[in-house]
């Protein structure tokens, strides 16, 4: 069964299908944050999509991070490993000198994770 959660105009912010959540690139609301700002803005709001399927942050499996600026990479590295329990750590990729749709949008990230 697939189910659809946060339905926009142009894409769902994410889908579960056979156990695992596929969450669209969430980017910071308030982009007059810094680089570390903006991630941790974002990785409150995957907190609160993983809780709405019924996950958590411990059951992420992957994520993909798109940097607007790479020489940036310490500063979210610094919000990723606050939020984030060494014990759980996804796989990851972080892929720099995106064009992220405004030129203050610094960061995107996409996950997957498990559900129960």
């Amino acid at each position: 069964m697939t189910k659809r959660f946060n339905s926009r105009p142009h894409l769902h912010g994410g889908v579960v299908h056979n156990g695992v959540l596929y969450a669209s690139g969430h980017a910071a609301t308030d982009l007059d944050l810094d680089m570390k700002g903006q991630t941790a803005e974002i990785c409150e709001k995957l907190d609160a999509l993983l809780a709405q399927v019924g996950s958590d942050k411990t059951k992420l499996l992957h994520a993909r991070v798109y940097l607007s600026d790479m020489s940036a990479k310490a500063q979210m590295n610094e919000a990723w490993m606050e939020w984030l329990d060494t014990a759980h750590m996804p796989s990851r990729a972080a892929i720099g000198g995106c064009d992220l749709g405004d030129p203050k949008r610094l960061v995107e990230i996409v996950v997957t994770a498990a559900v129960d």
